[in-house]
């Protein structure tokens, strides 16, 4: 019996090393498993915390692009303001615009109507306009023979025979074709009086003032200044024409146009500003 107990612990102490070696080599294995493993959670949790931020990028991102529309689109609504405000001031300015048109229509009609009152029956059409260009000059212009004095000539009877756009065609050509011509003032007459009969006021006065500034000298520089106060009156620019008409009554007080220029700056001394 104790000989048999005695192998038992005899081979029992033979494979003890055997069995601490398995011991030690499953330790090992468990540990690299376990160092795996470790690695592998952490790689994933890169790669979660790389998607998370990601994702923080994405949602910044899109939270800026929707902060950007939401400007975007206050600012639209602030131009639809504004475009409704500048249309309602442009209703005003136009409403203020019709008004003041047709205050100076009535001014006109009225103008007109006094001033045709004054100079019914006895005031030659001439003086009347004091713009026609149609008379004659004097001296030896006046000579059939001449070439300037002919075109002038047949450039007022176009005119005479109302043939204002013709009229104004053939002064403007004779402005052209004798530039230094002792008639050019006649022609700027002519020419001013046919923008007149073509409603072409300012351009009317324009040319009238072309004459007066390039030959202040000439016996038509009244005509000129009578013309450019019925331009005036009829834009309607009351102020401008008396002020017209006041300065030729103080440069030619004694000139044929003088009591005509008197009863129409009389006329519009007598109207009041609308």
């Amino acid at each position: 019996m104790m000989q048999r107990l005695l192998v038992l612990v005899v081979v029992g102490c033979l494979s003890l090393p055997h069995m601490v070696q398995a011991a030690l080599f499953g330790d090992d294995e468990a540990r690299k498993k376990i160092a795996d493993l470790q690695e592998q959670v952490q790689a994933q949790n890169q790669e979660t915390q790389a998607a998370l931020a990601e994702l923080k990028k994405s949602q910044q991102a899109l939270e800026a692009r929707s902060q950007g529309m939401l400007d975007l689109m206050a600012q639209i609504d602030r131009l639809n303001q504004e475009i409704s405000r500048l249309r309602g001031e442009l209703e005003v300015v136009n409403h203020n615009i019709e008004n003041t048109q047709q205050r100076q229509r009535d001014l006109y009609a009225d103008t007109d109507s006094r001033l045709r009152k004054l100079e019914e029956g006895g005031v030659p059409s001439a003086v009347q306009s004091g713009a026609d260009g149609n008379h004659a000059p004097a001296g030896p212009n006046n000579n059939a023979d001449n070439p300037e004095a002919r075109d002038l000539e047949a450039a007022r009877a176009l005119a005479a025979s109302g043939k204002f756009k013709e009229a104004f065609d053939a002064y403007g050509k004779f402005l052209q074709t004798y530039p230094r011509s002792a008639l050019v003032p006649d022609a700027l007459l002519g020419l001013g009086s046919a923008q007149f009969s073509l409603k072409n006021y300012k351009a009317s006065i324009s040319t009238q003032q072309k004459l007066i500034s390039q030959h202040p000298e000439s016996d038509k520089v009244p005509d000129a200044m009578f013309s450019i106060a019925n331009s005036q009156i009829q834009l309607s620019d009351v102020d401008g024409a008396k002020k017209t008409l006041r300065e030729l009554l103080d440069k030619f007080p004694d000139h044929e146009l003088a009591p005509s220029a008197k009863r129409r700056l009389n006329v519009l001394d007598s109207i009041k500003s609308r």
